[in-house]
């Protein structure tokens, strides 16, 4: 087999309103909200330049404009820390500081659903396979969820999907994969649908915020079909893919947070807490549950 064009772009759908969380979410985006240290946003990006991803692109929507100052340099802030001689926090402020042209950002104007702000990307794509991440799906692993799929891609090409098993009367919440063929925690894709009803559900196996995916993808995203919500959806732009090019989900190692929810966003705080000795000692300190 050929071997497959490396992926180094990836896209990061960030136009959500994130109403869940209001009225945090009221002045600043969902994806800002810390976990611990680090905004949503920050998680995400780190995870993708673990994998050898070199290209990030946002796709925004009104009110985004301090994700973008994130990824800039805070100049006052900066030079403030400097003359107080605060290296450590100065070099934290610096972290997230991508070489120049190497994160982008594009609008999706209306809300119409994950497919149609993936499309928006679609001039930054042009013809290369890419990933995406959804920042709300705050993954916890070693090697994190896109180093273990762009591993995968790189041995089988194609389209790779993360995938994880939920109950059954949760099927609904997400795209579910018909199983082929599998291996380990790899497994062939004969099929894929957006949010079933739980007895029509082809599996368990549900596909979370990580993909990698095959530029041909566009082309049925172009023709902006309306699924189910009412919205543009993804997963029926892959499963158009499906036989045509290779197809595999990864149930990957790692923990999922859905950090879209106030629940999965305080989990996703005690757990990575918990990996900080400091932060470990004091909540098995204060925290005593019934």
């Amino acid at each position: 087999m050929t071997a497959p064009t490396p992926i180094k772009k990836i896209v990061l759908p960030v136009a959500g309103l994130g109403t869940r969380f209001l009225p945090a979410t009221k002045a600043i985006p969902k994806e800002m909200l810390p976990v611990v240290d680090r905004p949503l946003i920050q998680y995400a990006v780190e995870e993708a330049l673990e994998a050898g991803i070199e290209d990030v692109i946002l796709v925004t929507g009104r009110n985004k404009q301090v994700m973008e100052d994130h990824f800039d340099h805070a100049y006052e802030l900066e030079r403030i820390l400097q003359e107080r001689g605060k290296t450590t926090a100065l070099e934290i402020a610096r972290h997230m500081l991508l070489e120049e042209g190497r994160i982008s950002y594009v609008r999706q104007m209306r809300p119409r659903g994950l497919g149609h702000a993936i499309w928006c990307a679609r001039g930054m794509i042009g013809n290369a396979p890419f990933a995406v991440a959804l920042p709300d799906d705050l993954i916890q692993g070693e090697p994190g969820a896109l180093k273990q799929m762009v591993d995968l891609y790189n041995q089988v090409g194609g389209n790779i999907v993360a995938t994880m098993q939920v109950p059954r009367e949760d099927t609904s919440k997400y795209g579910v994969i018909t199983p082929g063929k599998t291996k380990g925690k790899v497994i062939a894709v004969e099929g894929l649908v957006e949010k079933p009803h739980p007895e029509d559900a082809p599996s368990t196996q549900a596909v979370v915020g990580r993909y990698i995916l095959q530029p041909e993808v566009m082309t049925y995203l172009a023709s902006k079909t309306i699924g189910a919500g009412g919205e543009i959806q993804l997963t029926d732009a892959m499963a158009q893919q499906i036989g045509k090019q290779p197809f595999h989900a990864l149930e990957f190692d790692g923990t999922r947070f859905d950090c879209g929810d106030k629940s999965g966003w305080l989990l996703a705080n005690i757990s990575i807490a918990m990996d900080d000795p400091k932060l470990r000692a004091l909540l098995r300190d204060r925290i005593t549950l019934s």
